[in-house]
């Protein structure tokens, strides 16, 4: 009988590793995700592909660890002997990266490097190959030099997160060429979906208009409005990591829609899905923006569809709609998804929940 191929995800709790979890599964892949031990469950997002693992034919796998934690990381990889490893764990919101500096530094940029230096040891020592996939960030062009972004922009980053990000990436590109080591950067612009952090802007404002519709909230706060951003679905591009390891040779590639879009359209169109106007509900809050912006990200996918064979599937707004849709029904209020005109009033749906005329 083959062995199944293993990979090992950090950050498998997190939006990109859940829906990278689900693909490997569906790949035939024995995958391991690295959690971090809390005093309460954190696996929502994985709890509908989790398996006992004491049952015959599991495949799915966690284990107790952190970035921070080079010995930890060391074992684990020794234990599970992945032939691919998904470096997604991040302290990833870049707001948060500015009140925990150092935190973000060790977690994002040294937390990298522990793990491409465990996985050197390991390949020379067994020599059995281990491909690598670094998560990358558009926060990385920062002060953009060029649009669109390409592989070949030069980074300016513009936060503790995006430092750290970038110290990420050279650390990959610096392992693949001195131990020619099979190690890859996805340079990912802004992706989303329904499993969103919550305290990201995308979610932050799909269920606030949940909340709203339902009565439970008035007003949502906000920071830059101006700040424009290429945004995808976080499942197409979870792919795309898939597709980079599964090359002849190692390389990055940017991964984007080559579209960028502004938060105020992105307000337009969500509070639009519900029939209501958001500047009734939306008013600024200056504790929301960051000490250095970033003012305008847009990505050229284009290697990534010549070499990859990769392109997104959801557009701008679908995916606004599939957002403001998952959190209404969270609600347990109807929405119009699949793609269908709207079926319900929603301001009606609010009066009549709230019994107040607005």
């Amino acid at each position: 009988m083959t062995q199944r191929k293993r990979a090992l995800l950090t950050g498998i709790t997190g939006q990109d590793g859940s829906y990278l979890g689900e693909l490997l599964l569906e790949q035939g892949y024995e995958v391991h995700g690295i959690i971090r031990r809390t005093s309460t469950f954190n696996t929502d997002r994985i709890d509908h592909i989790y398996e006992d693992p004491h049952v015959e034919g599991a495949r799915l796998f966690l284990h107790y660890g952190d970035l921070t934690d080079g010995t930890t990381l060391r074992r684990i990889l020794e234990q599970v002997q992945p032939a691919e490893i998904y470096n997604l764990g991040a302290q990833s919101h870049v707001r948060v990266s500015f009140d925990a500096p150092e935190y973000t530094a060790d977690a994002v940029g040294m937390g990298a490097l522990r793990i491409l230096e465990a996985a050197r040891d390991y390949q020379q020592r067994t020599g059995n190959e281990i491909r690598y996939y670094q998560a990358g960030s558009s926060e990385m062009y920062g002060k953009v030099q060029a649009v669109p972004q390409t592989e070949e922009t030069p980074f300016y980053p513009r936060s503790p997160y995006a430092c750290a990000k970038v110290f990420a990436h050279w650390q990959t590109v610096n392992y693949r060429e001195s131990y020619d080591m099979f190690a890859c950067n996805g340079i990912l612009f802004n992706h989303e979906s329904p499993r969103r952090g919550e305290t990201f802007v995308t979610r932050k404002i799909t269920r606030a208009i949940a909340r709203i519709v339902a009565g439970q909230q008035k007003k949502l706060y906000m920071g830059n409005l101006d700040a424009k951003r290429d945004w995808g679905y976080a499942k197409d591009y979870v792919r795309a990591m898939w597709l980079m390891l599964q090359q002849e040779q190692p390389d990055d590639y940017v991964v984007a829609t080559g579209e960028t879009h502004s938060v105020h359209e992105f307000l337009d169109i969500a509070f639009g899905r519900v029939n209501l106007d958001w500047q009734d509900y939306v008013e600024f809050d200056e504790r929301y923006l960051r000490p250095a912006e970033v003012d305008l990200l847009i990505g050229d996918p284009a290697k990534a569809k010549e070499k990859l064979g990769w392109e997104p599937s959801v557009t701008f707004e679908q995916l606004v709609h599939l957002m403001v849709d998952a959190d209404l029904q969270a609600m347990g209020i109807s929405s119009a998804a699949n793609g269908h005109s709207k079926v319900e009033d929603y301001a009606t749906i609010r009066q009549s929940l709230i019994g107040v005329s607005f």
